[in-house]
């Protein structure tokens, strides 16, 4: 495990290496752990401690010093540094040792950094998902397919959203609402449009064929998780956070069979989603296009090799 700063370092650990594990946890156990850490964020740098002691002493796995200590000695990876931002390099190292690998959310601290990750573990050829808990709770996940909806023309999904300044606003934790609308709603966003007041935002999206999803994310007020699915046949209201070990199980399961959940290909579009979010909200609402952020992230990461590149020459100095 990379990053002992977030509660589901502890709670995942928990579930795995239990005395008597349920049969579908049964085969994966975490050995190892980096702690890590971000300085610049209190919500990380001051529960590294508390949670690398109880990682040790309660749940028996060995703290190491480095993420290359780390790979040598596990055959999987769980990615859980609450900070996105230096997930490229975390996942990056990983992947470049065969290590099949579960990144926590947010996958990554940008869209480019999304892509850098995505097109890594496709070169490696290394497994790799990412998801929110919320895509597997037993009140959501089974309204994706429910007969009674019949095709989804639309969602109405919301969660808590609470912003960190070194992240895209919903990168933090929107994250939890936005998977929630893209589990009913799949992906094929054209273009994001964005609402912010001090105690909400409101993105709205629209996919191909006209429908339309939202993401509600509430800081004033009740905060909760959920979604309504508006359906060809009826509308549905799913139920909320079903917590932590649904998700758990899928990764045990990918763990095994090398067969992530959920496409890197779909976690792409869902950090585009919330980049065009971020965009329009700059704009003033105007909508926003997922194929425009696509395309600067792809020139980003461009240049980004460029100057990689380049190195610096030595000028030729006078009688050279």
């Amino acid at each position: 495990m990379i990053g002992l700063d977030t509660s589901h370092a502890t709670a995942f650990t928990g579930l795995l290496n239990a005395k008597s594990p349920k049969p579908e946890l049964a085969g994966v156990r975490v050995t190892a752990a980096f702690p890590g850490g971000s300085a610049d964020i209190p919500s990380s740098r001051d529960r590294v401690p508390e949670y690398t002691k109880e990682m040790r002493e309660k749940l028996g796995v060995e703290i190491v010093s480095s993420i290359d200590e780390l790979l040598g000695q596990v055959d999987v990876v769980l990615l859980e540094s609450v900070d996105g931002r230096p997930h490229l390099a975390q996942a990056a190292a990983a992947l470049r040792a065969h290590k099949p690998l579960f990144i926590d959310k947010p996958f990554a601290g940008s869209l480019a950094d999304g892509l850098a990750i995505a097109a890594l573990a496709r070169e490696t050829k290394t497994p790799c998902f990412s998801s929110s808990s919320l895509r597997f709770s037993p009140a959501i996940a089974p309204l994706a397919h429910d007969p009674r909806v019949g095709d989804v023309v639309g969602c109405e999904a919301f969660s808590p959203c609470h912003l960190e300044p070194h992240h895209p606003d919903l990168f933090w934790y929107g994250i939890h609402g936005v998977e929630t609308l893209y589990t009913f709603m799949g992906m094929g966003c054209l273009t994001v449009a964005r609402t912010q007041t001090e105690g909400t935002d409101l993105a709205v999206g629209v996919w191909g064929g006209g429908r339309v999803g939202t993401f509600r994310g509430v800081r004033q007020g009740r905060a909760d998780y959920g979604a309504t699915v508006f359906g060809s046949k009826s509308i549905v209201k799913s139920g909320g956070y079903g917590g932590y070990e649904p998700l758990v199980v899928e990764i045990v399961r990918f763990f095994k069979g090398g067969r992530p959940p959920v496409s890197l290909d779909e976690t792409i579009e869902i950090l585009a989603f919330m980049e065009a979010a971020d965009q329009s909200k700059r704009q003033g609402g105007k909508p926003v296009a997922i194929k425009d952020v696509m395309a600067q992230a792809r020139a980003e990461l461009a240049a980004r090799a460029s100057a990689s590149r380049l190195k610096p020459q030595a000028r030729s100095q006078p009688g050279s």
